[in-house]
Parts: structure tokens; sequence; C-alpha cells
């Protein structure tokens, strides 16, 4: 619904501002009764019945609420509890609720249609460490940086507010409230309009598998919100059999997309969901933002540790028909592994063969579609060689991935700068859609830990638990050294996570940020126009037997065929019988990395470690997905 000013979405929980007066509503089916608790300024705070239906929701509308007031619930005459849709909080989640109107807010860029998915480049950001300050509005005085660089959509780790000022954000209780420390409604709001203006996209990660465990009080009062006979890995199941529950999170969805104009969202962990019913949660939610919101472009991105497809197929036309793009963690495992050897863990799948999976993963997408996987005992993922390239999203670093980690280390400490440089190459060249995690363009070496602002009895419990997530690492097999891993409620940890941009000024740092945004310019101006018509099964690769080398080529857009010679490995690596030097040579040199590569494939072999892209109309490499 758009104001005079701003936009509104109207939800079926918390507060609707409506012409003469306020609805407040609460799904709560197993209360005797609910009050709306009201808290004005240099009044006592006082409580007003609300009546209930048949279906479970108390209801009461007051013209005696306004903007900035103080609200919640008091269920059966005892515990007063803030709104689990609120758009802010007076304070912290344990207390009372604040009214809001969303129409107050005056839009400059209220007529953005946002971008294609093609033109997205994605770089993920903490917004608590990503500046000094911590906040919406410092991320505003980088949007320029981030736009030269090359850049086209930030995506925020979640902003709904959780318990305490610091966190990664997952464990969020309020999932309609931006977070009150970096500067709740108007400060992200400000943020989406100021990267609006700039032609920039704003993603957030969303969370819809759980609630965190400091600040939820909605079992309190809807026990029936929660299945607690079904356990995960964070409690009992969210009871999405429930029309209420459902709704809550679709119309989330719906609400950041509509009311704070956000371009799309991540969808954290769906295979976490235990979703009871026939109907999947996200091909519910995803149909219901792909029939609301038509007059703009927006986006969904998935998490899945499955490799499921049914979400990411495309339609007649190509456009996805629900779910944009999925995270592809199998990319990243094989580059990891390539560049560190690392084989412990899920690494273990990709230890034996990384340089052939990684070839596989450009040219069809997943490493494991139907394949047995030693880490999981099981056999995992689905045929995916059917999707464009632009299906999957690609990384070699994200906030998983560090601050999973027990030190929080990037890549940029754990390989060597050349071979950072090939993987980005790689990366930011290849039709997938690249992301980046918040200073690997200049290679920051800053850790990103794992942190959390808990105290008492939980702070214990996540100290330890944390910490007893690395026993099966060889490193901490050892209690005394498990002892050294940060803890994560500690605020020196959460400290040392932030950003240093004083690097900039240095000369290692300039170059490698300037290497990056040849690379990101290349892509815009030689790549992305031949990505909206890419269709599938377009990728073909062709991998050395002897040599950690390979070679992918994908049809784009326009008949174009890229063509990519990897050679990851120090020997120089003589290209396949049926690439004829002349081939290798045809088209034009999009990159090479080092210098001289793409002369040296006239002779029919690629020193090492190197990397090419060119272009021509017609070679096809291989003949095999594999």
């Amino acid at each position: 619904m758009t104001a005079a000013n701003g936009f509104a979405y109207e939800t079926s929980w918390g507060a609707t501002i409506r012409e003469n007066d306020v609805l407040f509503r609460l799904w709560a089916p197993e209360c005797q009764t609910v009050e709306l608790a009201i808290e004005q300024a240099n009044a006592e705070r006082r409580f007003v019945p609300m009546d209930k239906s048949e279906d479970g929701w108390w209801s009461v509308a007051t013209n005696e609420v306004r903007d900035g007031d103080a609200y919640g619930f008091r269920v059966n005459g005892d515990l007063t509890v803030p709104d689990p849709a609120a758009r802010a909080q007076v304070d912290d989640v344990h207390g009372l609720s604040r009214l809001v109107d969303p129409r107050a807010f005056t839009w400059k860029t209220a007529g953005w249609k946002g971008r294609p998915w093609h033109e997205s480049v994605f770089y993920e950001l903490h917004t608590g460490t990503f500046t000094p300050e911590g906040t919406f509005e410092a991320i505003i005085e980088k949007l320029d940086y981030l736009k030269e660089t090359g850049i086209t959509a930030i995506e925020l780790m979640p902003v709904a507010q959780f318990g305490g000022r610091r966190g990664w954000g997952y464990d969020g209780v309020l999932l309609y409230c931006p977070h009150e420390a970096y500067g709740g409604v108007e400060g992200l709001k400000r943020l989406v309009d100021a990267a609006h203006e700039r032609g920039l996209m704003v993603f957030l990660d969303v969370v819809y598998n759980h609630f965190g465990p400091d600040g939820n009080y909605i079992g309190a009062y809807a026990p029936g919100f929660f299945h607690p006979e079904i356990h995960t890995a964070w409690g009992a199941a969210i009871a999405y059999d429930q029309k209420a529950v459902r709704d809550f999170m679709i119309q989330n969805a719906l609400y950041w997309l509509q009311e704070y104009r956000i371009d799309g969202l991540r969808l954290d962990a769906i295979d976490s969901i235990e979703d009871m019913t026939d109907e999947p949660l996200i091909r519910e939610l995803a149909a219901a933002v792909r029939e609301t919101i038509k007059d703009r472009h927006v986006h969904l991105t998935s998490e899945d540790a499955r490799n499921i497809t049914w979400h990411i197929e495309r339609k007649p036309d190509g456009e996805p028909a629900l779910v944009s793009g999925e995270w592809n963690d199998d990319f990243h495992h094989t580059a990891h592994v390539v560049a560190t050897k690392e084989s412990e863990s899920y690494y273990q799948d990709y230890a034996r063969s990384a340089v052939k999976q990684m070839a596989r993963s450009l040219a069809t997408g997943f490493v494991f579609q139907g394949q047995h996987s030693r880490h999981r005992d099981e056999d995992v993922g689905f045929p995916s060689g059917h999707l464009p390239p632009v299906a999957f999203v690609n990384f070699i670093q994200n906030h998983d991935q560090i601050g999973n980690r027990a030190f929080g280390d990037r890549l940029t400490d754990l390989a060597s700068k050349r071979m950072v440089e090939m993987l980005q190459a790689i990366l930011f060249l290849s039709p997938q859609i690249p992301l980046m995690f918040m200073g690997e363009e200049y290679g920051e070496t800053n850790p990103f830990c794992f942190f959390t602002d808990f105290h008492g009895e939980l702070g214990e419990i996540v100290r330890e638990g944390r910490r007893s997530e690395f026993k099966k690492f060889a490193a901490f097999r050892n209690p005394d050294n498990r002892k050294l891993i940060p803890d994560p409620n500690s605020e020196s940890t959460f400290l040392q996570c932030k950003i240093d941009w004083s690097t900039h000024g240095r000369a290692t740092y300039r170059r490698h940020l300037a290497f990056v945004s040849q690379l990101l310019r290349l892509r815009r101006e030689r790549i992305m126009p031949l990505l909206k018509d890419a269709p599938g099964d377009c990728g073909k690769c062709d991998v050395s037997d002897d040599t950690d080398a390979f070679a992918v080529s994908w049809t784009l857009g326009g008949g174009h065929v890229l063509h990519l010679f990897a050679n990851l490995d120090d020997e120089p690596w003589k290209l396949p019988a049926d690439v004829t030097p002349d081939e290798a040579m045809g088209g034009d040199v999009l990159f090479e990395h080092e210098a001289g590569a793409a002369e040296a494939l006239k002779t029919g072999v690629l020193p090492g470690p190197s990397v090419v892209f060119r272009f021509a109309k017609t070679l096809q490499i291989g003949s095999s997905h594999e």
C-alpha cells in the first residue's frame, strides 16, 4: 500500500495504522485473556482488553495509541510481551514495542524499478562490523566506493532484532524489527533509498528456520507456533502447518520487499525448515512474492545443502519461476580445497579431485548431482546442468565459510596471493552470479569470528558449545587448544572483526582493489550483456588427468562462446588433443593472469599457474559434462 510519502504493508500480525485508529492483533489461541498494554510519556502503563475470535486471534482497535507510543500485550493477566511483529522496540527484545507509522518516511526513489537478476554482483556485509560505527547510516558513506569497485548489490546479513547489541543476526526474535543498534526503521530505509539513488540493489538475509534463544516469547502465549516433538539444531521446529504461523513468515518476506523497498531476500538454510505440509513453505512464499510484486525487479536467493533444483527452475521465457539463484557451496568447497589443501569435515568430499569438481561445477552447477557423499554417507543432489549459469550464486568466501572457522581466518591468510587472484578471476569472469564478502575486494586480513552478546547461563552454553564444535578437528582434540578459540561473548572478539579501512592507503591493498575492479569492469562490459539469454545446458568442460588444470566453455546469449583455460598447478599443462592451438587462440582475449599466458596458448601449452579467458563464436570444448 502506497501512502502520500511512503509505503506500508499490512500484515495479519501486529499493529495496523488506519485512518481513525490503530488495529492490534495477536494470535494466541490457548490464552484465556490478552490485553493491549499502552505506555505513553508521563503516564502510567494501562491495559485495554482484547477480543478473541474463534480461530485464536485477539484484536482491539483504538485511537489512544499514537505514532511513537510504547505498547505490548499482557497475556493471562500476568506476562507482558512485545509485539512479535513489531516494527520497532523502545529498548531491547525484552521490553515494549514502539508504534511506527511506516507511511511517514519520504522516499526519494519511490519510482525505483530495480535491476534484472543477471546484473547482480553481490557484496555480503555485516552491518555491525563493516564500519567503525556499525550502523546503516555509516554504510551509506561507503556506497560510492562499492559502486566504483563494480558492486551492483549489497547483501545485509540479518538485521532483525536479536538479544543484545552485537551478533551475526541469525538468532533474531523480532523478525519485523530492524535492530535499534544499527539505526532501526529510519536508518534502514535511508540506506535502501541511498543505494537506489546510486543504482545499487539491497538484499536482506532472512531466517525462517528458527528463532533465537534470547527474547523469543511466542511459545509463552502461542505454544502451537512450535512443534516440540520435532527437534532441530536450534530447538523445537516451527509449526508451518498452522495458517497463522505460515502467514507470519510469508508476510514477513513481503513486508521487507514492500515497506522497505528491499530488492531481494536470501532465504537462510531452507533445508532446515521442518515443514509438515504438502506445499513447501518456500514454494508458497516465492509464489506469493512473484504474484504480488510485478512493477519492479525483485529477486530471491536461497541456501540449501541438499542441492535441490525444483525451486530454481526456469519458465519457458528463461525467467525464474520461484527462486532466482541458489548459493552454491559446492563451488566454494572446491575452490577452498584447491587453495588450502584442507581435507577435514565436509572438505573430505573434495580432497581427491577438487580441480575436476570445480570444472564440473562451473560447467553444470552443482558438484554433487546424485553422487555419494563420504562426509554425509548418503547420495546428495539432483542433476543441474539443464539450468542456466545464473541460477547459481558462486563465491570463494562468505560469512559462514570464514566465520565458522575456529579463528575466523580469511582465505587471504590461508592461500598464496597468486592463488587467491586466480580464484577471483574465475569467480568474477565466469557466468554464474558472483558474491564476495566484505573486504575481499582489497584483501582484508582481519578475521570474521562468530560473536554474540549473551550473558549468564546462556552465555556459558553458547561459549562452550562453540568450542565443542571443533572437537572433531585434529588441531582441537586437545581441550587446552579449544580454550584458545575466541569467546563469542567477549566484546574484543566482535571488535577484532571490524573492517580495517586504514589498509586502503597501502600499496599492496590498492593494487588488489584495482585488480578486482578491473575484473568487475570486464564482467560489466563484456559478460553481463550476454547473461540474460544464456540457456541451460550451455557448459562443457575438459579436465587434465595428470595436472591440476581444466578448460570450460559456455555458450551464452547471441551464440557467443566464453572460454576459460585454468592451470592451477605449478607445472605447464599441454592442452587436450581436441583443442588445437589455432582454436585456443581464436577470438578475443578477455583476460589473462599472469601476463603472457594467452600468448603461450599458441604452442598448445598453458603455463602454471595461470588463467586465461577468451571469447569465440564457435569453439566448444569437450563433449561431456564431466
